[in-house]
């Protein structure tokens, strides 16, 4: 039966008839292995329920794209997906920027709704609620409180959530890189205040010529953001006890995967700050994860919402970062869910990558929009749906689909009806939220914020001592203190060199931070 208040599309053209396109999308999405079901197939405004449109559990960590306007149904798609993924043993990871997703933890109750979507998608309705685990950033807003150290989060995504130009970026990769040789720890942002304040001062003067490409003034420009940062409340973010991703990989005790609800409402002020968070956790299970290549089904899958805030205003050197990232995951059986408007908004390269897509309807009110429409349909596999127009006229809750196959292909071009959530639809109480809190074994882990000795604390006791030292007041671990050069290291003699320098200076290379740090900059760590 046609949606309420949609227009019946004209979706096959007129050589067609609907068991064409029927046959086509029963045997492209009839899979041997375990799958998740999006709903039902849809030919002129009517669900056929015998023809399921699903996408094997297997490829899931071949990535994908979640896509639509505003009021779609794209927070119900992630709901239905995490639900299924959950209950087949897959540890599920949710951005929930509104946070609607907290719903996941109660069961929905039935109404008449949900039982005639139920029935027009085939499904077997039952309410049920699922393990999650609430966090928050810093402590801001429900869940346990997560953060990162500096020193792990690195001068590259550092950058991007300060709007650092490509050479004040690079000179902040030598602040870390000073902070790394001489043993001063970032672990807060009052650490690396700290950095960079002794570098430009007359104790530090010495030390800051040393490092060749970094100016006085491009420090203070540094400090002076790290100092408004901090001044927006940005210091919770960022300190001990550092989160562990690994936490992200755990079961229940009944076998389901662990859903766990990053709870984001309270930083929506901040996009470029939890946008840059996620990709962060997203570096960090890369470089810790083993390679496992093609598996039966991911360790985890990782949902991004507003990804278009990751990719805004990046640097070209930001965004290879971010491809190499996802290109490379995949293989450490780890499967990425970009949530957006619109595929433009995903770089072209990033975008090559997602092989599963469920694009909701798209609005074309404005000359920008039909262009945005046209790209859109410029990305799906050939179809017998008009998708300029269908992609305008769906319905809430319905979408168009293509998955990779088992074997690597995509699956025909689908109109689905996408089927209804089992667990609560809206955000569960908050009483059901607190207890998911108080019993969550990472409470202890992580609540508690720690303060131990650092790049600070270090600086600041050289200070105070230095009078005592007959006027010494530079570290006593740097070559200021000494007043002599000790003859360098090899290599020292590698890291002072110009080719070594221009290397590093350069934005458009990340080989040269790869050679003591990752691709974003962000430092391994001892687990």
């Amino acid at each position: 039966m046609p949606v309420s208040g949609a227009t019946r599309v004209p979706c096959v053209s007129e050589s067609n008839t609907d068991e064409g396109p029927l046959s086509a999308i029963r045997t492209g999405y009839t899979f041997e292995g375990p799958a998740l079901d999006f709903g039902a197939a849809v030919v002129d405004g009517t669900s056929h329920p015998d023809v399921p449109v699903r996408v094997p559990l297997a490829v899931l960590n071949r990535h994908g794209l979640v896509a639509g306007a505003t009021g779609t149904g794209k927070t119900k798609t992630l709901q239905v997906m995490a639900e299924q993924l959950s209950g087949q043993g897959v540890p599920v990871f949710l951005a929930d920027i509104k946070g609607d997703l907290s719903g996941m933890a109660s069961a929905a109750e039935s109404n008449d709704k949900i039982t005639s979507r139920a029935t027009d998608v085939g499904q077997e309705w039952k309410g049920t609620a699922y393990r999650v685990e609430f966090l928050s950033l810093g402590g801001l807003g429900h869940g346990t409180p997560i953060r990162a150290t500096v020193t792990s989060f690195g001068p590259t995504l550092l950058s991007k959530v300060l709007g650092l130009n490509s050479t004040q970026e690079s000179s902040l990769g030598l602040v870390f890189h000073f902070a790394d040789k001489f043993g001063l720890p970032l672990l807060d942002l009052k650490d690396l205040r700290a950095v960079i304040q002794y570098l430009t001062s007359d104790e530090g003067k010495d030390e800051l010529k040393a490092l060749g490409g970094l100016s006085s003034s491009t420090a203070g420009v540094i400090l002076r953001e790290l100092i408004a940062f901090s001044d927006k409340g940005a210091d919770v973010f960022f300190g001990e006890p550092e989160f562990d991703t690994a936490d992200l990989m755990r079961s229940a005790e009944d076998g389901r995967g662990v859903v766990t609800c990053l709870e984001l409402p309270e930083v929506q002020d901040r996009p470029a700050l939890f946008s840059t968070f996620l990709m962060w956790m997203l570096a960090d299970l890369y470089h810790d994860l083993p390679e496992v290549g093609d598996v039966d089904k991911p360790k985890l899958v990782f949902f991004f919402d507003e990804a278009h805030l990751l990719f805004d205003d990046a640097s070209d050197a930001f965004l290879d970062a971010i491809e190499q990232t996802v290109r490379l995951i995949r293989s450490k059986g780890v499967g990425v869910f970009f949530v957006t408007q619109t595929p433009k908004d995903v770089p072209s390269g990033v975008l090559a990558q997602l092989g599963n897509r469920v694009q909701h309807a798209l609005r074309a009110f404005t000359p920008e929009d039909a262009k945005a429409l046209k790209a859109t349909v410029s990305t799906f596999p050939h179809s017998a749906y008009d998708l300029d127009e269908l992609l305008t006229q769906l319905g809430t809750g319905e979408a168009v689909i293509t998955v990779l196959s088992e074997r690597g292909a995509p699956t025909p071009v689908a109109w689905t009806r996408m089927r209804a959530p089992e667990s609560l639809m809206a955000p569960s109480p908050d009483q059901v939220v607190r207890a998911a809190i108080d019993e969550s074994p990472l409470k202890e882990k992580y609540a508690e914020a720690l303060d131990r000795e650092s790049a600070y604390e270090k600086l600041q006791a050289r200070l105070e001592k230095a009078p005592e030292d007959d006027g010494a007041s530079a570290p006593a671990t740097t070559p200021a203190a000494t007043g002599k050069k000790p003859e360098p290291s090899t290599v020292e003699k590698v890291i002072h060199s110009s080719a070594f320098r221009s290397v590093l200076r350069s934005a458009g290379t990340v080989i040269g931070r790869e050679i003591t740090r990752s691709l974003f900059g962000t430092a391994r760590r001892r687990r």
